[in-house]
């Protein structure tokens, strides 16, 4: 497939459930990106891509991928473990970059990925952090900023997806990070936003196993709460979950000194409400993607504009992400020691 005139050559590296997704977004929904290689270690991806892209280049090793001049920015959908070090080798080929959340499982990993985009500032360097796309979080924030709920002072956030019974969770727990890092640091990011990005000064978790027991080797939970406390007085209380059994339920609550507003908290599907002998009800979303899908195309068309319009970008940057990192590391610790951690 032909690049357009000025088009963003883009790389996809990483194609299971959600990078096929932004795969098929750069490849048909973003005006102005051309998918033009697409890279997996496992065949079945690859066969996916042949069949189903407009005929990317095609890698199993993302060394490889790097190394084609045709590429101008890739597109990172790996697991989490490995994001840092795929950032820093994108950058040093001279590529921009976007990286699905979060930046690393390690704080100091974080801060060498930031030494590394401040010697490269040139290239364009940010984090999925979606929520921050989608058009009612939008609204909040922009009502927020203009003061109609006072000064805001209190976030209340959650992320609970729909209990899983085939277990993905459990075998994810290894290098997921722990359910602090994997689910909470989007409530994380979006509290910080909606406050002002304020400094975190304490934090607390804790958790339950309340069905899957194979969390337990891997210290994590599949209920987990948590307090966060900032400077300047701010507050925020998080809740993940992976056993809801109505689908995924994300919303979050912001209170000012003079009003509060939500986003989110009725999770519908649509705007049918059905009524039968078991009351009156709407359908859930059933997972993330679906709450989420027209978040994650305006990230994906303002990351591509930005890139081609030589503009800052607009959603999280690194520096968002290795706070977002430092606060869900201290949450994990909290959960384990049962102590608040102080930062």
């Amino acid at each position: 497939m032909k690049p357009a005139a000025n088009s963003l050559r883009i790389g996809v590296v990483g194609l299971g459930r959600l990078g096929k997704r932004h795969a098929d977004n750069l490849a048909y929904r973003v005006p102005g990106a051309t998918l033009v290689a697409a890279c997996s270690p496992l065949a079945d991806e690859l066969a996916w891509a042949r069949e189903t892209l407009p005929e990317p280049a095609l890698y199993d090793d993302y060394a490889d991928l790097l190394a084609d001049s045709r590429v101008d920015a890739v597109w990172l959908v790996t697991p989490s473990s490995v994001h840092a070090q795929q950032i820093v080798a994108a950058l040093r080929a001279g590529k921009h970059v976007f990286c699905e959340k979060p930046l690393s499982l390690d704080v100091a990993e974080c801060e060498r990925v930031l030494a590394e985009a401040a010697r490269h500032p040139h290239l364009h360097a940010t984090i999925g952090f979606m929520r921050r796309f989608d058009p009612s979080y939008k609204d909040a924030f922009e009502r927020i900023a203009a003061g109609q709920i006072g000064r805001p002072f209190l976030v209340r956030s959650q992320t609970t997806d729909k209990n899983d019974t085939d277990g993905f969770f459990v075998r994810f727990a290894a290098s997921s990070g722990g359910i602090f890092l994997d689910c909470t640091v989007h409530d994380i990011d979006v509290a910080r936003w909606l406050l002002g990005k304020p400094r975190a000064t304490r934090v607390f978790a804790a958790g339950a196993v309340a069905l899957h027991d194979g969390l337990r080797e891997f210290g994590d939970v599949d209920n987990g709460v948590a307090i966060c406390e900032f400077d300047g007085g701010r507050l925020a209380m998080f809740y993940a979950s992976r056993t809801q059994a109505h689908g995924n339920d994300t919303h979050s609550e912001v209170i000012g000194t003079a009003g509060a507003l939500t986003i989110g908290r009725n999770p519908r599907a649509n705007r049918v409400e059905i009524y039968d002998a078991s009351g009156i009800r709407n359908e859930c979303t059933p997972s993330f993607y679906e709450r989420f899908e027209d978040a994650f195309l305006h990230e994906a068309r303002a990351f591509v504009a930005a890139v081609r319009g030589g503009v800052e970008q607009s959603g999280a940057s690194l520096a968002d992400a290795l706070e977002a990192t430092r606060i869900g590391v201290a949450l994990r610790e909290s959960l384990l020691s049962g102590q608040a951690v102080t930062l």
